[in-house]
């Protein structure tokens, strides 16, 4: 399990987080860290260790993401396979294209999504299983939100 204050606290520029798991796989992951990782300064584990002491944040945060998604919800709900996700921030609908799509919604909408085609790979003969989608990161202002989800509507 990756765990950070990046998604907890909204924290993503701290870079601070854990991981935890099968002691084999952990020792791997730390052997491979060693290479690749790097000190954090003091003042940032300052700040970290104070957001990881707090929960109440993270509780006001979870309540903000959940009225999130109720918006998504209201205006999604039954069109592009919308589900609502059992946490996170990000909202993956099935147009088809999602290249296509993140293209027309971003000259039609002013909306900027990530294809999920380049999130994934064809593999094994096997076509790319993101291509039919976007990825919205559900992250801005409720306002800002309905109005994307009613222009997600009309473009798509």
């Amino acid at each position: 399990m990756f765990h950070s204050l990046s998604k907890r606290s909204s924290a993503a520029g701290l870079r601070s987080g854990f991981v935890a798991g099968d002691p084999r796989l952990v020792g791997h992951y730390a052997h491979l860290r060693s290479y690749g990782g790097c000190q954090v300064p003091l003042p940032v584990q300052a700040a970290a260790a104070a957001l990881w002491r707090d929960e109440a944040h993270v509780e006001a945060n979870r309540d903000r993401y959940r009225r999130k998604f109720d918006l998504a919800e209201e205006a999604l709900a039954g069109r592009y396979g919308f589900y609502r996700p059992d946490g996170g921030f990000f909202l993956w609908l099935e147009v088809g294209h999602g290249e296509e799509a993140a293209l027309r919604l971003w000259r039609d909408a002013a909306i900027r999504v990530l294809p999920g085609g380049y999130t994934a790979r064809a593999a094994a003969g096997r076509p790319n299983p993101g291509e039919p989608y976007i990825r919205l990161a559900i992250v801005h202002d409720e306002a800002t939100l309905s109005a994307a989800f009613e222009r997600i509507r009309r473009v798509l």
